[in-house]
């Protein structure tokens, strides 16, 4: 209905519609009203007028022209209403703006919500080792806000992406060429006149389509949403595995219930649920920026039905963000059992171990610790026995000596703590 109205004044403000006047200050002040005013009731007269003609845009129309009766100067001109407009014309404007209003108030919010709450974390757990598990097997240690700020450095680029999405429209007819246009005002710019109008309402212009808006800007943001949530699929089954050998717990709620059999159980449901509905919006936002993209000839209805859809990929989004926020604010650090598993896997310290025998030329570095160590458990005084043997500088036999597995971090909690000092 906006998109209707706005291109109803900007057919009154340009000079070469003669048979359209300006509009006078109450006309102006009544078609506001509309838009401002607009509610349910409204909404649901414009149904009432489409079950009876099957065709959603015209009720619109209809509607406006209802409207248009209560005052005499608007009833006059009501057949400038949707004019040489296709139902796509107004369509591809409305969902542009839908999905330009969603990104820049409700996901944008949910974005920072998430963004925030990982900071926190990744702040607070900078400086906490753990141990790595590449291929699910004990790896070189890390921290654990380390490995949180992977995931906000990738989300954030994904943001960023999403923010600067060029939000497209088009306004040119049943074709593309702005037929009927020429045909009853031949010597108006009507490429100019609607390359002003869509610039009007926020969005760029499209010179080039069919009947239809081409949708590939639709599929690029969609595509963005997506590996938006695949990275918090990646996060939600990591933190479901952190859970799972026991280094989170979760915090228990009073009368929560976790297993209908088993009452000891506190289960990572809200990482489950994230990752189902992160799942199902994938699901959906695939198929769309697959198949937006591709019409038949000109124009097939093909698009239409699957763009109602939209609203409810992005609801499984947020019961997905919503999900996960809930399941990070319940989570509780087990620092004793991350420590236990430091002190019981020495032999992660094999790798800064050849790496230095490396250094100093001693011959087959790699190979003496595999021996020492694949597929063993070893400990620290295994590791001594062999470092006190090497033909290295002191200091440097110092230096392995008094390596740890919680040690060997490398520069993880410096990049923790300094997330924000690298660009995404």
């Amino acid at each position: 209905m906006i998109v209707e109205i706005r291109w109803f004044k900007a057919l009154a403000a340009h000079p070469g519609i003669e048979e359209l006047p300006a509009l006078g200050e109450e006309e102006k002040a009544f078609l506001e009203r509309l838009m401002v005013d607009f509610d349910e009731h409204q909404a649901a007269r414009i149904k009432e007028i489409e079950a009876d003609i099957n065709h959603d845009v015209k009720a619109v129309e209809y509607y406006l022209k209802e409207q248009f009766l209560e005052l005499p100067e608007l009833a006059a001109k009501a057949e400038f209403l949707h004019f040489a407009c296709t139902s796509e014309d107004i369509n591809n404007l409305s969902y542009a703006l839908m999905l330009r209003d969603l990104h820049a108030g409700v996901m944008k919010t949910e974005f920072a919500r998430i963004d925030q709450t990982l900071t926190e974390l990744a702040a607070l757990y900078a400086d906490q080792p753990m141990l790595s598990h590449t291929h699910g097997q004990t790896a070189s240690p890390t921290t654990l806000g380390k490995e949180l700020a992977n995931t906000l450095f990738r989300l954030r680029r994904q943001a960023r992406q999403m923010a600067e999405q060029e939000i497209l429209g088009k306004f040119n007819g049943a074709v593309g060429n702005f037929n009927a246009h020429m045909s009853a005002y031949p010597d108006v710019d009507w490429p100019n006149l609607t390359r002003k109008f869509v610039a009007s309402l926020g969005l760029s212009w499209t010179p080039y389509t069919t009947q239809i808006e081409p949708h590939d800007w639709i599929a690029e943001l969609f595509q963005n949403l997506a590996r938006y949530h695949t990275i918090l699929i990646d996060l939600c089954r990591d933190i479901w595995a952190y859970i799972s050998i026991g280094y989170f717990r979760q915090k228990t709620i009073a009368g929560e219930i976790g297993s209908s059999t088993m009452p000891h159980k506190v289960n990572p449901i809200d990482f489950e649920n994230a990752e189902g509905n992160l799942g199902v919006a994938n699901a959906l936002l695939d198929h769309l920026a697959a198949k937006l993209p591709v019409s038949r000839w000109q124009r097939d209805l093909t698009d239409s039905t699957r763009l109602r859809v939209i609203g409810t990929a992005y609801g499984h989004s947020l019961v997905a963000t919503s999900s996960l926020l809930k399941g990070l604010a319940k989570l509780e650090l087990n620092a004793a059992r991350i420590d236990q598993d430091l002190d019981a896997n020495w032999e992660v310290l094999a790798e800064p171990i050849q790496t230095v025998m490396r250094r100093y030329g001693i011959e087959n570095p790699y190979e003496q610790l595999k021996a020492l160590t694949r597929g063993k458990r070893i400990t620290a005084v295994d590791l001594a026995d062999f470092i006190q043997e090497l033909d290295i500088p002191a200091q440097a036999r110092k230096a392995l000596l008094e390596l740890t597995p919680a040690r060997y971090t490398g520069n993880a909690a410096d990049m923790a703590a300094a997330l924000d000092d690298f660009e995404a």
